[in-house]
């Protein structure tokens, strides 16, 4: 909807991880310069730990994008709670190989064979695990047991490892002192700068085709920062809601007043007050108690009802200048009214 309305190739605050819209902060630079760096190496594993919503996984997906397919077989996997046999099933599905009804034995038979197989086309293979911090001591070594396919003069596999920042002390305890051995570099991304949050929306919108409509003041970048703590995910899910409310109330200047109403909106949505509601004594009864004076959040619903309303007003109001705009110029409708999902 939204992006019709300030003529938006694409939603610039998606959630999904998208290589398109990367954006290079110091600290991803960073991140990536040790990413690159891993690859070069050809062995050990390269660890990533980052605040959830950091951009760990944008990362990889741009790393991806970055390499050359011909020369490398690239796999991620993210369903990391899981027993020691079924993360080798996970590998092995990763990479396309049989893992149906196998035993353990067959599964890493298989991973050897199909290692082996790339080395003799010239390829190399890169496993990618996501949220690391899930992973059991037993499955850390399984996928350690994973490095030590080689060949006289190199190893087969390359692991990166991205988790949460418990991953870091996780890889502290006394059974993980073999991994720590194997491993060739390890970067935490933080989150953005105040100045980086500002040029990260600013760059997503303009990859989205934004023509500084709307326009964002300096003091609604600094609420947006304040509230976010320069974290991605969380400028995203802020922006989308901020460009929603934007296109519904016909907005094309966007100042603090705006942002401040959509993050006390997200509070009230997410953080809503618990109620205690106490039976008064019977002397205590009285005729002219109000409903709202027993029940204090009686008048928050109101005010949430007020706003649902007036925004399926808005709604409804854009909907039908869609529709004469339509006939006016005799144009099908569902041209018009593509792109105005939210």
């Amino acid at each position: 909807m939204y992006t019709e309305y300030y003529h938006l190739s694409a939603k610039p605050f998606q959630l999904k991880p998208d290589p398109d819209f990367f954006f290079g902060s110091a600290g991803h630079k960073r991140a990536m310069a040790y990413l690159e760096y891993g690859m070069a190496q050809e062995e050990g594993f390269i660890i990533i730990t980052g605040e959830v919503g950091a951009g760990k996984t944008t990362l990889v997906r741009n790393l991806f994008k970055k390499m050359e397919s011909d020369k490398i077989v690239a796999a991620q996997i993210a369903n990391t709670g899981l027993n020691s046999d079924d993360t080798l099933r996970i590998v092995s599905a990763a990479f396309g190989l049989e893992y149906e009804g196998l035993s353990k034995a067959s599964l890493l038979i298989g991973i050897e064979k199909f290692l082996h197989q790339c080395d003799q086309n010239g390829k190399r293979a890169l496993l990618v695990v996501d949220e690391a911090q899930n992973l059991s001591s037993h499955t850390v070594e399984e996928l350690r047991m994973l490095s030590n396919y080689q060949t006289d003069k190199k190893p087969l596999l390359q692991t990166f490892l991205l988790g949460q920042p418990e991953f870091r002390k996780i890889l502290l305890g006394e059974d993980m002192q073999q991994l720590r051995q194997r491993v060739a570099a390890t970067y935490h991304l933080g989150p953005m700068n105040q100045t980086e949050t500002k040029s990260y929306i600013e760059h997503r919108l303009s990859t989205a085709g934004w023509n500084n409509d709307p326009s964002f003041s300096e003091d609604a970048y600094t609420a947006i920062y304040n509230y976010t703590g320069g974290i991605p995910r969380k400028i995203n899910t802020l922006c989308e809601r901020v460009l929603l409310m934007g296109c519904l109330e016909e907005i094309h200047k966007l100042g603090i007043t705006e942002i401040n109403d959509v993050i006390r909106d997200i509070q009230q949505e997410y953080d809503m007050p618990i109620v205690e509601t106490k039976m008064p004594e019977v002397s205590e009864v009285t005729t002219n108690t109000s409903e709202e004076e027993s029940v204090p959040g009686l008048r928050k619903m109101d005010d949430r009802l007020i706003k649902m309303e007036n925004s399926i007003s808005s709604v409804l109001d854009l909907l039908k200048k869609v529709l004469s705009s339509s006939k006016a110029k005799k144009k099908p409708l569902k041209k018009n009214l593509e792109g105005n999902k939210i």
